[in-house]
């Protein structure tokens, strides 16, 4: 018992001693460690730039300084590698393959020939098939399952030609198109043209256009047809007739309706006056001659688009007139002096 009370003697005595040692100082008192705060600072921008009117404001980036970046609690973050391009196979892993298909050109001259050269995997033989325009598979070849094959185009061909390799049969069946542009050799009769490839060359003839009231009518010998293009805005805006004058059996004109004309205004004589006399939709709808009618040389020609005709003509006052397909509308084309 009294060695314990000496040494706790001893601690209180050394206890003083620091304690006088040091009776002048501020006694210290610890505090928690500061937490470091993240300063906002935003992103300079060039000096003098102004924001450009219409356009949405880019918002300032501002960047965290000035302390630790935050650890996902779910553990570190990765960068997803990207993914690798899946490579396309044949639905069936059993069907044949191709292994190309393919021309020795890159385009081909309506009426030209073109060799298509293909080679297949797994196939015994093989079927190669020409598409028309729309589409549909209206020729065929047998052929190897590797090889090549010439086939000539025809001169009627225009934007296109398409060809389909086939191998296998039923759910083992494995294809592949190969489409050619068709090169345009024939040029318009008149500039600026047209963007579609005409026809076929521009086809001279005789045309007779007299001007009316509310239209004009064109006759065209190459087609011996006579054309009443209405401006009336209603439907349809032209039509068509099959020329049947015969001067040996049918008057110039009729005299009644000379009689009748008003002051200042013509009647059409022979094949237009046969067609304006005898039909009344065309009469009623064109109205009166305003003058005689105009002969002269001139050219026509055509482009065809899924089927319907668009048809060009010159006019007699240097334009061009444009039919479109099933007289749904015509219009005037002024070319450039």
């Amino acid at each position: 018992m009294r060695a314990l009370v000496v040494g706790g003697a001893g601690l209180l005595l050394g206890a003083l001693a620091l304690a006088g040692c040091g009776a002048g100082a501020v006694p210290v008192i610890p505090t928690a460690r500061p937490t470091a705060t993240a300063t906002l600072t935003a992103t300079p921008t060039r000096p003098g730039t102004l924001p450009v009117v219409g356009e949405t404001p880019t918002p300032l980036v501002r960047t965290a300084t000035a302390g630790p970046s935050p650890t996902s609690i779910f553990g570190p973050t990765r960068t997803p590698a990207p993914q690798a391009a899946t490579p396309t196979r044949v639905a069936n892993p059993n069907a044949p393959r191709i292994e190309f298909f393919t021309s020795d050109a890159a385009a081909v001259a309506p009426g030209g020939s073109v060799t298509l050269f293909w080679s297949t995997r797994g196939a015994n033989s093989a079927v190669i098939y020409r598409l028309d325009q729309n589409g549909v598979r209206n020729q065929l070849w047998n052929v190897a399952p590797d090889g090549n094959l010439s086939v000539s185009t025809r001169r009627a061909d225009r934007g296109q030609v398409s060809f389909v390799l086939s191998v296998g049969d039923g759910v083992l069946k494995t294809e592949q198109m190969l489409t050619l542009p068709l090169t345009c050799p024939d040029a318009w009769f008149f500039q600026p043209s047209p963007t579609d490839c005409p026809d076929g060359p521009a086809q001279p003839t005789l045309l007779l256009e007299q001007p009316f009231e509310r239209g004009r009518m064109v006759y065209i010998q190459a087609r011996n047809r006579v054309y009443a293009l209405f401006n009336d805005g209603r439907d349809p805006a032209w039509v068509s007739f099959a020329n049947r004058y015969d001067p040996a059996v049918h008057p110039e004109l009729d005299e009644n309706f000379e009689r009748a004309l008003p002051p200042g205004f013509v009647q059409p004589l022979r094949i237009l006056g046969f067609i304006w006399r005898g039909n009344d939709l065309a009469r009623n709808r064109l109205g009166l001659g305003l003058a005689a009618e105009n002969s002269y040389e001139g050219f026509i020609q055509t482009v065809t688009a899924a089927g319907s005709e668009n048809l060009y003509l010159n006019s007699a006052d240097g334009t061009v007139l444009q039919l479109l397909p099933n007289g749904s509308a015509w219009q005037i084309i002024t070319l450039p002096r």
